[in-house]
């Protein structure tokens, strides 16, 4: 398996970046996933939050579902330490959520997940690898998991190609993403057998957000 991108080294620049070139769009595709998919799932549904990075939205994953139990899985060591600091704050956190190394291959056999939320992950890597991926979380889902995703979408127009460009040829650079031009996620999931039951799309439908079931 080839070794995960790492982005230790963007990890402190990471979301003002984010900020300046796209705005609150991103965060705000990642709200309306929380508040269209949480609710659906439970009580205290079991959450894998795969790839989150600093956490940003972790004080919305909380107000979404306050008894979710929750495992925050982020292969960059120091985005995980941002995250685990930005969950001190927060009350009742502590026991609710959980932080841990690593990749998908960090996760137990045994360890099943009442949903699934990917907000900015899918789209580091080329199709066969994002589709190796996906079989391999689908094997901690069930039936009734709630796949909750945020991410851009293929572009449709110049300025968004040639801004996808730059994002994948720095990142490529920086943290060693190996994908170089954006996968087709909703062709991805749907090779699972999955479906959307909600969506939204923002920047001219650069930035989409779904659950999926």
């Amino acid at each position: 398996m080839a070794a995960a991108p790492d982005f230790d080294f963007v990890a402190g620049v990471y979301d003002p970046l984010a900020r300046l070139v796209f705005g609150s769009t991103l965060l705000r595709a990642q709200r309306a996933a929380l508040r269209a998919g949480l609710p659906l799932a439970g009580a205290a549904p079991r959450v894998l939050f795969i790839g989150g990075g600093t956490g940003r939205v972790l004080p919305e994953l909380r107000a979404a579902s306050p008894a979710a139990n929750v495992l925050y899985l982020e292969a960059s060591a120091r985005m995980l330490a941002q995250a685990e600091q930005l969950a001190r704050q927060l009350p009742g956190a502590a026991a609710r959520i959980s932080f841990r190394h690593g990749t998908e291959a960090a996760l137990q056999p045994a360890e099943q997940f009442d949903v699934i939320i990917a907000f900015f992950l899918f789209d580091l890597f080329p199709p066969a690898e994002l589709s190796a991926l996906l079989v391999r979380l689908r094997q901690h889902a069930h039936g009734g998991t709630h796949w909750l995703v945020a991410d851009f979408a293929p572009p449709r127009r110049g300025w968004q190609r040639g801004l996808q460009w730059l994002m994948y040829r720095f990142f490529g650079l920086t943290s060693g993403v190996r994908g170089r031009r954006m996968p087709d996620i909703a062709a991805a999931l749907g090779g699972l057998g999955l479906r959307p039951t909600w969506e939204q799309r923002w920047a001219d439908g650069l930035v989409q957000a779904g659950v999926w079931q």
